[in-house]
């Protein structure tokens, strides 16, 4: 990220760009910043942008060599190619005799760094990877943007707003705008603020509702269920959280039983540091080999859907029932 800031500042900028990475808002934040350094405000001719896997690789070597029209340079934006983890031979190739005219900047979730493509384009210019932020630099983060609005937060609130928002740096940012609309005229945001505006996400969601699973509060957690479906989220999809929830609740539990502290086990359990806390007093309600048989259970869900034993539906409500039963082992 400091290279293309540098980049920018200096007005001295390279043929070609890769942004990826898990962080879509900040990978979006620093496309939107190249294109306002790279084209003029609503220059049309110049800029070209192509999205998808069925882009035409022939077609955007030709533009790249056409000359710009009355403009520096010719701006071609790609996003979500799939160029960077199966074969584009041309593409792969051309990134080695850029025009001098034409400047790329590739936008993807994923990429392999042993590809052909992906060594060619950091050979010619940057490969910036866009990870999810860690706790501290997320609050970090979240306290300068706070600052702008001359707001104040405690530590408390801000642990109950980040357990809320979660990691996702977008869904942060249209929180943090709609608490500083909310709390206008004051200046320290309470929890009632949080608790009043911000929306739990649909993993949030999900893991209140195994909360209740493991508490066996099963009346709680068919009402979170039903509560996801009208709001249109595929049983599937919920399924896979719940699966996945139980899998990060073993994991967090063997890791702690090896000694390890919670920013390790953070980074293998795939969670932000301020969610292991919450993760380890959710695991503690059930036994190892209980978590186990959950996830089993999960596999054998899907399973059973996606061969017609019974509808996603009412698979995923059966499993809930099922692992929220007070007489459940």
């Amino acid at each position: 990220m400091k290279t293309i800031d540098a980049d920018i500042k200096a007005g001295s900028f390279q043929p070609v760009y890769l942004l990826y990475g898990a962080e879509a808002y900040l990978k979006n934040q620093y496309k939107m910043k190249l294109q306002q350094a790279l084209s003029q405000e609503g220059d049309t001719m110049n800029v070209a942008y192509y999205e998808g896997k069925n882009i035409n690789p022939g077609e955007i070597i030709d533009l790249a060599e056409t000359l710009p029209f009355f403009a520096e340079r010719r701006l071609i934006v790609i996003e979500n190619s799939g160029v960077f983890k199966h074969p584009c031979e041309p593409l792969a190739e051309y990134m080695k005799e850029i025009a001098g005219t034409a400047c790329f900047v590739f936008v993807e979730d994923e990429v392999d760094r042993r590809s052909k493509m992906y060594k060619a384009v950091k050979k010619a210019g940057r490969a910036v990877e866009f990870p999810k932020q860690s706790e501290k630099l997320l609050v970090q983060w979240i306290l300068l943007r706070l600052k702008k609005e001359n707001k104040k937060i405690t530590q408390p609130v801000m642990q109950l707003f980040l357990e809320k928002a979660e990691d996702d740096m977008g869904h942060i940012d249209k929180e943090l705008e709609k608490l500083a609309c909310y709390t206008m005229g004051r200046d320290v945001i309470t929890a009632e603020d949080v608790e009043a505006v911000c929306v739990s996400q649909t993993t949030g969601k999900v893991f209140e509702m195994v909360d209740h699973i493991v508490g066996k509060r099963q009346e709680r957690a068919l009402r979170l269920y039903y509560d996801l479906l009208a709001l249109k989220e595929p049983p599937m999809r919920i399924l896979f959280l719940i699966a996945r929830q139980f899998h990060i609740l073993l994991q967090v539990k063997e890791l702690q039983r090896q000694g390890y502290d919670n920013k390790f086990i953070a980074s293998k359990a795939g969670v932000p540091e301020f969610a292991v806390r919450k993760n380890l007093a959710q695991a503690e309600k059930m036994s190892v080999g209980q978590l186990k048989g959950a996830v089993a259970g999960c596999v054998q869900m899907e399973e059973d859907v996606k061969t017609g034993k019974i509808n996603d539906r009412m698979g995923v409500e059966v499993l809930i029932v099922r692992y929220s039963g007070k007489n459940q082992d």
